[in-house]
């Protein structure tokens, strides 16, 4: 019995330590990261817009700065008719950069802002609709918002692209649901290519600020992080290990099997978790990644089916032992 308590106690201080070394880690990771975009967004606001931005984007009357997501910064002002301008920028290598004006957060119905330089070098923008989740349903030069009669503009500038557009509302803009995308393929035909990342904002022009009442893009990091987090604990440690003490620990007579069936559990346990954040996060997002849904559904029904096997076991004496052992990978 001694034994078995160290056994059982060393795999549980390995747990703590996994989830504690997962945290520290992602929350360094995030910290610099913060730390890294502080530094990029200070001097992206101080760079003078006059040498390849025209009027009237390159001169914004009070303007105001505001780091957004990733790498985006946001530059607005909006006069005293409600007129607002824009100037949206972020690092840039290939593919396309979006903003999207959105009613209730979703992407669905949503109009948006679509920037991206061509193969020959020049640079492009345009309106897009989005009336549903494929290529297909997002509609080049369709949309709903008020553009001005200035054209919107679009420049690459080393390593940043600049989208800017003009709006004209009927009353002050205040607290809109904002939408913040890129992919890294360029438009095909002007069809736009599925996006690489996305996320929303909830974001306050009259004042300049995020509402972090309704913001739930750190929400989203976070439960990203937290679906990774346990699909790597439970895929990617517990259910793993659980396999190698059933194949090569059987020596140890009984042991193996209560092992086998405490990692086994608690890899489920995890990978459910996971699961469950994953199904809320494509909820939130929107977003159309068959093939990750795909393989996380495949390997959760494997794991469902493994469960199964360890609830139907058969007796050591039974004639359909040696399947289930095959079935195991035990033998």
């Amino acid at each position: 019995m001694e034994q078995y308590s160290r056994i059982f106690g060393f795999s549980r201080l390995a747990f703590m330590f996994v989830c504690l070394i997962s945290f520290i880690h992602s929350n360094l990771v995030v910290q610099g990261a913060n730390l890294e975009d502080d530094s990029i967004n200070n001097v992206q606001c101080n760079t003078d817009l006059t040498s390849f931005i025209p009027f009237p984007y390159s001169d914004l009357p009070n303007m105001v700065c505001k780091p957004l997501w990733n790498s985006y910064l946001l530059r607005y002002s909006q006069s005293k008719d409600h007129e607002i301008t824009v100037v949206l920028s972020t690092i840039y290598t290939s593919g396309w950069v979006g903003i999207g004006f959105s009613r209730d957060g979703k992407m669905l119905n949503s109009s948006c802002m679509v920037g991206w330089i061509n193969s020959e070098g020049h640079g492009k923008i345009k309106q897009f609709y989005v009336k549903g989740f494929k290529p297909s349903e997002i509609k080049g030069d369709e949309g709903e918002l008020p553009l001005t009669n200035v054209p919107p503009y679009v420049a690459l500038q080393g390593a940043t692209i600049y989208l800017a557009f003009q709006l004209k509302y009927n009353t002050t803009l205040k607290t809109q649901p904002i939408l913040l995308a890129f992919s890294t393929k360029n438009p095909h035909h002007h069809h736009l290519t599925v996006h690489d990342d996305k996320t929303t904002i909830y974001f306050d022009f009259s004042s300049g600020k995020t509402d972090s009442s309704v913001d739930i893009s750190s929400s989203i990091l976070k439960d990203k992080r937290t679906h990774g987090t346990l699909a790597l604990l439970a895929w990617g440690l517990f259910l793993p290990i659980g396999a190698i003490i059933a194949r090569y620990l059987k020596h140890k007579e009984r042991l193996w099997y209560y092992l086998h069936v405490g990692f086994q559990l608690i890899g489920f346990l995890l990978g459910v978790a996971a699961v469950v954040i994953g199904l809320s996060l494509d909820k939130k997002l929107h977003a159309f990644i068959p093939a990750h849904k795909g393989i996380g559904i495949f390997v959760f029904v494997l794991t469902i089916l493994q469960v199964f096997a360890f609830i139907t076991r058969p007796s050591t004496d039974s004639k359909y032992r040696g399947y289930w052992n095959l079935y195991l990978l035990e033998t």
